[in-house]
This record gives C-alpha cells, structure tokens and sequence, in this order.
C-alpha cells in the first residue's frame, strides 16, 4: 500500500486527530479548528473537511475490513433493524442501521423510500457480509442519540451521498471504541481505551 499521506504537508498523525476528534465527537469544523489551535496546531476548519472527506472513508474501511473478519467467526444471536428520519438538503430520507445484540453498528444505509423492498434489500446485504442471525428485532433501537449529536453539530447534511459518506465512517468509528465502559472495571476500560488509540493511530500506515 503506497502512503496516503505523501502529498500532505501535514503529519499522519495530526491528520488522525483531526479526523477523530470531527467524526468522534459532536464538534463543528470550526470547532476542531479552534481545538488544534489550542495544541498549536494552525489549520482552517476547510482542511479539516477536505482531510476527513479524503481520510475518512479510508480508516473506516479499514476498521471495518479487520472487524468483519473477525465478526464472521462467532455467531450472530440478534440483530435490531430500524430506521430513522433525517434530512437532507431540506428532504426527508431514511438512515437503516442494523445493531448486533453487543452494540456494532453492522450497517448504515440511506435510502429515498421506506418500504418493504428497501428493508429486504438492506437485510440482504448485511446477512450477505455478515452471516445469518438467529434473530431480528425490528423498531425498538435506541441507539441513534450519538448520531443525532453529530447531526446537530454538523447543521444537517447537504446531500444524501454526504449522509451516506458520513454515517459509515460514523458507524465503524463509534464500533472501534465502543469499549463497553459502563461493563468494565475503569482499569479494563483503560487497557482497551489505549489499544483502540493505538490501532487508530497505525491505521493507513
């Protein structure tokens, strides 16, 4: 794999941070701006957006490609399957996510419609990639408040391509640290907090 980052005047790992800190938390671009700045970091809230459009969807491929694989060795109890209203550029379309019974986000998919072709399609492709469940549990899934945070800072989304592009990194960034804290004593939580960390920061390298 030739470096991604070779054109870049910037380091790879200050291009992570950026990119972790805009997709992890619920920060605007101006707000990622402002917080480097603070760590002596000068860039614009506009290199934040070109570096998590370019860099993102990479790094969340790669999580993904390494989680699969190891997902498809254990089998799959449950699955929730839901779906939200968001907007984009003013219209109203549908964000699928299928959740496993731990809390991965399996899939994000946008769709224009919500029908029961486009439910069956989207199950199809998961069970495609994933294996089949013993179980599907549709409506009923709480999870989407860390999604619903990010959409707020982000002042909604231009596109339904943008709102593709973005839930799926969503997805694999959240599933990476998804440490399950309130499971764990805080020293587990800290074991796996720096493991996670230290696989974001060698990922693309």
């Amino acid at each position: 794999m030739s470096n991604p980052f070779r054109y870049f005047n910037s380091s790879p790992e200050i291009i992570r941070l950026a990119v972790l800190m805009y997709v992890k938390y619920p920060l605007s671009l101006r707000n990622v701006e402002d917080l480097l700045a603070e760590r002596g970091i000068d860039i614009s809230h506009e290199t934040v957006r070109f570096w998590w459009n370019r860099f993102g969807p990479m790094f969340a491929a790669e999580i993904r490609k390494k989680r699969v694989a190891h997902m498809r060795g254990y089998p799959q109890w449950r699955w929730h399957l839901d779906e939200a209203f968001v907007k984009a550029n003013g219209k109203l379309c549908y964000l699928w996510r299928a959740v496993d019974h731990e809390g991965e986000v399996l899939e994000a998919v946008v769709t224009a419609k919500r029908d029961k072709a486009a439910a069956l399609k989207f199950l199809k492709r998961i069970m495609k990639k994933y294996g089949r469940p013993l179980s599907v549990v549709t409506d009923g899934l709480c999870s989407y408040q860390p999604f619903r945070r990010r959409e707020r800072a982000m002042q909604r989304f231009r596109s339904m391509r943008t709102l593709q592009k973005f839930s799926s990194v969503h997805a694999q960034v959240h599933n990476h640290f998804n440490q399950e804290r309130h499971l764990v004593t805080r020293q587990v939580y800290k074991q796996r907090r720096f493991a996670a960390l230290a696989e974001w920061s060698a990922l693309a390298t």
